[in-house]
């Protein structure tokens, strides 16, 4: 079983489940053989449905997106991956789907989709999550009657520095960046984007100069410079995720940038599809290369693991499939690989 376990790459699972099943899967795929099994999983949770690991891997914390939301913290096991719960604390909102951690691993972060609110919790002994220090609603509604209703913080992010927190409100088509004073809120600026774009999720390139965010409406990304000292967007960039000549209905949904800076991918629902860009190094704008078929149903969430392997998350066909990235030019193939796993919404990696 060791030798076994140490070819083993493991990764988190987060999915829709009640709490009397299984929510959070731990993932393991075989380093030489490309397989995938599921190695754990743990029930008690409602709507495990965003992810984020702590800075040194010890712990997991879980938004459970229900009306009465909460964010849990487990402490992992770090030689099997498991999982064993420690706290949890109530976001005061409502479907909180985001759930992110400073670089320092101090603070928690969540955003409330529902109620359109926000919330820091700081981190304690063992990483345990102290009392809320932070609560933050939002006002105002967008253009999409269906959708912009009211407003919808979608994602909540801490820039590189961690001086900053940043959060896409789909409802508000707002980009809002939060001064992070000592656990607190504090409004520093506003980006608006195209009415009725709806931003979902937004990613820092490494090099802390671009930022990227996926816009759910319009099928779209958008590319911004990133002044990290004024903790500032600039749009450069608006473009397409979806292919030309796509016909039909369908939402973006998720965004990463590969760990060598040179490609961008998002996901596409409806199309079913993940597009690839290539990063201009001098200017961070984006051309669009190529798209790959996600091989299921309703793509909402992906990620990369060590080895330049894709996993994409198929919420309504019930799988996770495996591509290789390709190192020149970052074009995805199909392992032959796919893993069975009921409504997955988010994959996080163990590096």
């Amino acid at each position: 079983m060791g030798q076994a376990m140490s070819k083993d790459t493991f990764f988190y699972v987060g999915t829709y489940a009640s709490a009397d099943q299984p929510g959070i899967y731990v993932g393991a795929l075989n380093s030489d053989t490309g397989e995938m099994r599921i190695a754990h999983d743990i029930a008690g949770v409602d709507n495990p449905s965003y992810l984020a690991l702590s800075p040194g891997k010890n712990s997991l914390y879980v938004a459970s997106e229900t009306d009465e939301g909460e964010v849990l913290a487990y402490r992992r096991d770090m030689s099997t991956g498991e999982l064993h719960l420690m706290d949890r604390k109530s976001t005061k909102g409502a479907s909180p789907c985001y759930v992110s951690v400073t670089a320092d691993g101090n603070w928690v972060l969540a955003s409330n989709y529902s109620s359109g609110s926000a919330n820091v919790f700081p981190v304690g002994d063992q990483d345990t999550l102290g009392e809320m220090s932070a609560f933050i609603e939002h006002t105002g509604r967008g253009l999409n009657d269906d959708r912009q209703e009211g407003p919808h913080a979608h994602s909540i992010q801490p820039d590189p520095s961690g001086q900053y927190a940043v959060v896409c409100d789909l409802g508000l088509d707002q980009i809002i960046v939060y001064r992070l004073e000592e656990g607190r809120l504090v409004t520093h600026r506003e980006t608006n984007q195209p009415p009725g774009s709806g931003p979902r999720h937004l990613v820092f390139h490494e090099n802390g100069k671009w930022a990227y965010v996926i816009n759910e409406l319009n099928n779209t990304v958008t590319a911004f410079m990133y002044d990290a000292r004024r903790g500032e967007l600039s749009t450069v960039q608006h473009i397409s995720t979806l292919p030309e000549g796509h016909t039909g209905e369908g939402t973006a949904a998720d965004i990463r940038i590969s760990p060598c800076g040179r490609f961008l991918y998002a996901s596409n629902r409806g199309d079913d599809s993940i597009v690839l860009y290539h990063i201009d190094q001098e200017s961070g704008e984006l051309e669009a290369v190529d798209w790959t078929s996600t091989l299921g149903q309703t793509p909402r969430n992906f990620n990369v693991l060590p080895g330049g392997i894709l996993l994409v998350a198929n919420q309504d066909s019930n799988n996770i499939v495996a591509f290789q990235m390709d190192r020149e030019d970052g074009r995805l193939t199909h392992t032959g690989f796919k893993l069975e796993v009921p409504r997955p919404v988010c994959i996080v990696p163990v590096d």
